[in-house]
Order: C-alpha cells, then structure tokens, then sequence
C-alpha cells in the first residue's frame, strides 16, 4: 500500500468538477484506491462518495492506494493533484 497526503487548494474544494477528475483518474487504475478525512474513508472510484467527504479548500486529504498498479496510480493522482484537479486557474464563465 502506498500513501500521499494533499492539501486540496481548488477555491471550493473538492467540487462536482475536480471530484470527477479525480474519480475519473482512480477508475483508470485496477488498485483500490480510498480517499481518507477526518478518520472517514471513501472510494475515491465512487463520485457521490468523494462528494461526501466535502473537502474544503485549504484542508488535507489522505489518498491509499493498494493494489498491482499503485505505483502508476499514486503518480497519475499525485499529478493531478499537483495540478489542481484539472481545474482551470484564472478563467471565468461569462
């Protein structure tokens, strides 16, 4: 099993867009692949579940992975992570 601890920094958290990048990203890999806050531990495969946890900008998550390809999925989620969830910085709807 490997681990990454993130602080999510999208202005809103974890919403409906980066969650699903995010679920999108899990759903590519075979590991088992949680999404850990506050001692509450979801699929991050499940979008309704990560919705649940309702990370906030600003707070850590711990990301698990376990399984024969963590090591890609951890890096292909550390990537994503790093890169915000895909959220684009700096554009706005008009």
């Amino acid at each position: 099993m490997q681990q990454l601890e993130v602080t999510v920094q999208t202005p809103v958290g974890l919403h409906a867009r980066p969650a699903a990048n995010l679920v999108q990203t899990a759903k590519a890999f075979q590991s088992d692949i949680t999404l850990e806050k506050a001692g509450r531990k979801v699929s991050a495969k499940s979008l309704l579940s990560v919705l649940s946890l309702a990370v906030k900008s600003g707070e850590r998550v711990s990301i698990q992975v376990n399984g024969a390809d963590e090591t890609d999925a951890l890096a292909a989620i550390s990537q994503l992570a790093a890169n915000d969830f895909g959220e684009a910085k700096g554009v706005s709807a008009t």
